[in-house]
């Protein structure tokens, strides 16, 4: 049996549970991020983030935690080589309407300020943010 969350959508197995204070910081954090759309200091798409991480542009990224298999392993890895920080969200829907799609599987931000503001909501700490690298 499936879990209900708050907004009444079922939670799928493997999902992480949202607290209230986990909803709220997400909230905030998908706030920034329209902001951030608006004043072109954030890039949405696999593909995009690929590109802005190898122009090594990228300050931090968030990744969908539903999105495809194969959206995962073109992104993942990649920031993980670039030590680029990324924060797990739990879902591809509510990251693209967060950025004016229907559905995002990454977001990346290229503004610092901006990456700092959602770093200071605490995101980071709710889930893994980035495989440890061995011999750092």
């Amino acid at each position: 049996m499936r879990a209900v969350k708050k907004n009444g959508r079922a939670r799928k197995a493997g999902e992480p549970r949202l607290t209230d204070d986990n909803a709220d910081a997400y909230a905030r954090a998908y706030r920034l991020l329209g902001l951030g759309v608006r004043s072109r200091g954030v890039i949405v798409g696999v593909e995009q983030v690929r590109d802005a991480a190898k122009r090594n542009k990228l300050v931090l990224a968030l990744v969908a935690a539903d999105a495809s298999p194969n959206s995962l392993k073109k992104v993942v890895p990649l920031l993980n080589a670039r030590r680029v920080r990324f924060i797990e969200v739990p879902s591809a829907t509510d990251l693209g309407l967060a950025v004016g799609r229907d559905h995002a599987a990454a977001v990346g931000v290229v503004d610092p300020q901006l990456a700092k503001g959602i770093r200071v909501l605490g995101l980071e700490n709710m889930g893994p943010t980035r495989a440890p690298q061995e011999g750092v």
